[in-house]
């Protein structure tokens, strides 16, 4: 799936450029240094690049995917024809400083955190490139598509449903009508805690895997309550609890201080400064 959203980018990419302009035949090395400091990301899909489109280029890389790179650091070296090597700059460096940014951005929202794990959300502008990103940067990736994993959202439920039915008996009919053979995770959202107790109380004790409850737009201080409710309640253990919508880098203590199991948030890959890269052309290779 990865190596197929590559191509797809980068053909994207490619197609913009319009065949990128002319340069000489001549062979030349030139060098990736490092403007920013942060976590190198995106190595697997410049490799991709490279040797799917620009064969006559080889890259030896001196950082690899997910180490730390440091202001004025050499990153990789290439060499190639002058022509090649002139395309591909642009497409390489734009590749590398997005998701070298939101890896980098991603480590940071995981400092403070604790046991509290963060996870991407479908919210993307690179689809699959993001969640590998975020991925390297330490964060977990959630659903990869919508049929990752089953997921019933306040649209869903209310699309299932029946005339005159609160959304806590919905919750709990259609939760309890749910396999128990699911080979991977369920998320249930709830927007407060009677539609929580709800959907944990269907959900059962005899299940091989929790559910997730996605605590949406409720804040950490509701989740908190949500999560002691939970607890005095003996459903705790049912659940794994997702703090969403709202959430950002400095709401992250007080998230950790409720009692979530993680949270989710956008704001790992939207709207991220990019690692600033440059490559530097030396001449005869």
């Amino acid at each position: 799936m990865l190596i197929n959203s590559m191509d797809r980018w980068v053909g994207s990419m490619l197609a913009d450029e319009h065949g990128g302009g002319d340069g000489p035949d001549t062979q030349v090395e030139a060098e990736l240094v490092s403007k920013s400091s942060g976590i190198m990301c995106g190595n697997s899909v410049a490799i991709r690049l490279i040797e799917t489109h620009f064969p006559d280029c080889s890259t030896e890389w001196l950082i690899h995917e997910g180490g730390i790179v440091s202001q004025g650091d050499r990153v990789a070296l290439l060499q190639g024809s002058a022509r090649s090597v002139l395309r591909l700059e642009r497409i390489l460096l734009n590749l590398i400083g997005r998701m070298s940014g939101i890896a980098t951005n991603t480590s940071q929202w995981l400092l403070d955190t604790g046991s509290m794990q963060v996870a991407a959300t479908r919210k993307s502008a690179w689809g699959l490139l993001d969640k590998w990103a975020i991925h390297v940067g330490g964060g977990l990736t959630h659903r990869l598509d919508r049929n990752d994993a089953l997921m019933l959202k306040e649209n869903d439920i209310v699309a299932m449903s029946e005339d005159g039915e609160e959304s806590s008996g919905a919750i709990t009919r259609i939760v309890s009508g749910l396999s128990a053979d699911n080979d991977s995770f369920t998320t249930v959202e709830v927007r407060d805690g009677d539609e929580a107790r709800a959907a944990a109380l269907a959900w059962g004790s005899s299940r091989d895997c929790r559910v997730v409850l996605m605590l949406d737009n409720m804040g950490p201080a509701a989740a908190g309550e949500v999560v002691s409710s939970l607890i005095e309640e003996g459903l705790r253990e049912r659940c794994i609890l997702e703090g969403s919508g709202g959430v950002t880098l400095e709401s992250l203590s007080d998230w950790a201080d409720s009692g979530v199991d993680l949270v989710s948030s956008s704001r790992l890959n939207l709207g991220v400064t990019p690692l600033d890269f440059s490559m530097l052309v030396r001449g005869d290779g």
